[in-house]
């Protein structure tokens, strides 16, 4: 028979903050979807309005006649799909082979990984738009997909380097003796260990490649191949009044970001709680 562990008072008053803290943040999304459902070619409201009344769902069939969101949403799932298992394939390998590299190596590596952070994204521009245009790759998704070989981003590589560092070298050298290979010891004892690191960068790799306006919006000239923001843009140049469109295109944005964090919230709290029940004390 298990003893259960109650809750003290402390515990309660730090979900209620949170409670708080969530439903704070939250209010602006409330506020993005209801508003959102006001007619068309209505001015944003003077006072606060918690639903609006006359309510209607057209504002989400204009958009798609006005323009192919369908066809952008669509776009924007297969880069995505494609954008984030590439990034958790290379950032892991990258971290994995600087956690296991020798010292010195791993300073340099460090290093280099930290001074790319301090590089501006703007500076970057216009040399990858001179080679992506050499190499005749332009209004294709190719340079969309090009920084996910080298792992998107140093901060990835450095998040999974942390990680596997943290790890007990004699576990690796135990599976090494066991005949493990290298593959082995990244893909069957590594990447299981740093789950909640893997996760996080799910998370900001789709970010970036989901709500990325500017990479599209220079190498892409085809409308057939723009993505989803790119198509908010354009909503927005044909009539900058039209706010509960504008909206609604946000809403249908922002949607798919919040199922990924619902998703990988409930990993987290279904993780969280086995690691309390693995802990609880048993009689």
């Amino acid at each position: 028979m298990s003893r259960t562990r109650h809750r003290s008072p402390t515990d309660w008053g730090w979900q209620l903050v949170a409670g708080g803290l969530a439903l704070l943040f939250g209010l602006p999304l409330y506020w993005l979807f209801t508003s959102s459902l006001r007619p068309a070619g209505s001015p944003p409201p003077r006072t606060v309005e918690w639903f609006p009344h006359a309510a209607t769902l057209t504002n989400y069939q204009r958009i798609f006649a006005l323009a192919p969101f369908g066809h952008y949403l669509l776009n924007s799932l297969i880069v995505a799909s494609l954008a984030v298992p590439l990034t958790l394939l290379t950032a892991s390998l990258a971290g994995f082979a600087m956690a296991r590299a020798p010292v010195p190596i791993q300073r340099s590596l460090l290093l280099f990984s930290v001074t790319l952070l301090l590089i501006p994204t703007a500076a970057l521009w216009l040399p990858r738009y001179i080679l992506f245009a050499r190499l005749g790759l332009l209004d294709t998704w190719l340079p969309l997909l090009a920084p996910t070989l080298m792992g998107s981003n140093a901060l990835y590589v450095l998040l999974f380097y942390w990680s596997f560092r943290r790890i007990s070298p004699e576990l690796f050298d135990a599976a090494r003796l066991e005949g493990s290979s290298t593959f082995g010891l990244w893909w069957r004892i590594g990447m299981p260990l740093v789950r909640p690191t893997s996760l996080v960068v799910l998370i900001l790799s789709f970010l970036a490649y989901w709500n990325d306006f500017l990479t599209p919006f220079l190498y892409l000239k085809s409308e057939s191949r723009y993505l989803l923001p790119v198509g908010i843009s354009l909503l927005h140049q044909m009539d900058t009044t039209q706010f509960p469109l504008l909206l609604a295109g946000a809403v249908i944005m922002t949607l798919p970001a919040l199922v990924l964090f619902w998703a990988v919230q409930h990993t987290f709290w279904y993780e969280g709680r086995f690691s309390e029940l693995a802990h609880t004390d048993e009689v």
